[in-house]
């Protein structure tokens, strides 16, 4: 399903690529817009008065309502260009969380959340002494809801989860976290690096506090993604850097900061970035978000018919239907096998993937990750299995 779009496979034709979930590929529609941009209009974004000034302002905020809109945003302003997923988590963590956290109220989190979605929070219960509680997954590593509503009590203050979890590939269901939670007073954030582009996302029905999103997970450039809150939390968000662009004014005594969403905007922020955002929009857009979703959906069961039966497989999370699934053949460390796999030019992710916490439920801390993408095929699939099946091979020269 469009391959054709992606430029890389013309200069590797024999390329199995399937890593997307650390970084997609990018469709030529998405390189086309960085290169616009570099080759006849560069300036920087808001400094200037000349033509090339305004087509980058007049586009950078056409990008902001194109993503209000995709991901059903009420207000343009709600929509936060930050680096990526990680900025976006540490700016709710650090610039909000921590002026109204207080000792000993809690966090809900769990051991299958990336990195991102840990490491913050750990910090906040290091210097505010805030606890950090898991919410238990079922066997197959799913989330448990009935765990998170005995969990809940007065001193619940934040569920902070992905929604589609990088290892597990389990789809999370929002809309019944947000029943739990209703009228309870708690801050509902929703980490969507790997659901933002690939299954339809409607912010107004999930009803988080705030969502996030890394663009290049979905087709645009390194660097760059969002971060959308709730307008009347974005209002008591402070702005994680100060400088040129985001203040009105200042003097040796005071100073006033630009509105939502410039108040946020510190620097130059990764112009090239927001354009291809805006393209890789477009992009989705064009080919339909239940399109992608079908279609990755449909090549997870083939992947797994195809491979379930290999020998000395293990495959830790086998009820997937989102592109993810991680494996490992017996006796093989996951690096090596990823080096092995190299040889004949299939990509796939090996380690722990961001995401430390897991082998406290799989028992080992480290696997090899497929992540499929629209420019996946069965015949990509084909080609993994019969390396895999090359057991002899495999053990012969790794062992």
């Amino acid at each position: 399903m469009n391959k054709e779009d992606f430029p890389i496979f013309l200069n590797n034709k024999n390329l199995v690529y399937l890593d997307s979930s650390a970084t997609s590929l990018k469709p030529r529609k998405v390189i086309e817009e960085i290169n616009k941009y570099y080759n006849f209009y560069t300036a920087n974004l808001h400094r200037g008065d000349y033509d090339n000034a305004v087509t980058v302002n007049k586009k950078v905020e056409e990008t902001r309502k194109l993503v209000k809109e995709f991901l059903n945003a009420k207000h343009e302003e709600e929509i936060i260009f930050t680096s990526g997923a990680t900025e976006s988590l540490n700016m709710i963590v650090f610039s909000f969380m921590k002026n109204i956290l207080n000792k000993d109220d809690e966090v809900l989190i769990t051991k299958t959340e990336h990195a991102s979605n840990v490491l913050p929070w750990l910090v906040l219960e290091k210097e505010l002494g805030i606890k950090i509680k898991y919410i238990p997954l079922k066997d197959d590593l799913t989330i448990d809801y009935e765990q998170i509503e005995s969990m809940i009590n007065f001193k619940t203050k934040v569920i902070s989860i992905a929604h589609i979890t990088n290892t597990i590939g389990d789809i999370r269901d929002l809309n019944k976290i947000k029943e739990l939670i209703k009228n309870k007073n708690i801050y509902f954030v929703v980490d969507g690096a790997q659901s933002a582009g690939h299954i339809k996302v409607d912010l107004q029905e999930i009803d988080c506090d705030f969502y996030l999103f890394s663009g290049h997970k979905m087709y645009a450039d390194t660097g760059i993604g969002v971060l959308y809150g709730k307008k009347e939390l974005l209002e008591r968000t402070l702005p994680f850097k100060y400088g040129g662009g985001m203040n009105d004014t200042y003097d040796l005594e005071n100073y006033s900061l630009k509105p939502l969403p410039y108040k946020f905007d510190a620097g130059t922020v990764n112009i090239s970035g927001i354009l291809s955002l805006r393209a890789a929009v477009e992009y989705i857009n064009d080919i339909g978000i239940d399109n992608i979703s079908k279609y990755i959906s449909d090549l997870s069961y083939f992947l797994y018919e195809s491979v379930k039966d290999i020998e000395n497989i293990k495959i830790y999370n086998k009820n997937f239907n989102t592109g993810i699934m991680i494996f490992n053949i017996d006796k093989i460390f996951s690096q090596d096998l990823s080096v092995f796999l190299n040889k004949y030019n299939i990509c796939v992710r090996s380690g722990n993937h961001c995401s430390k916490l897991l082998k406290d439920l799989i028992l080992v801390g480290n696997t090899c990750r497929i992540s499929l993408n629209i420019y996946n095929t069965k015949e990509d699939i084909l080609k993994l299995k019969e390396v895999l099946n090359k057991q002899e091979e495999i053990y012969n020269n790794i062992i």
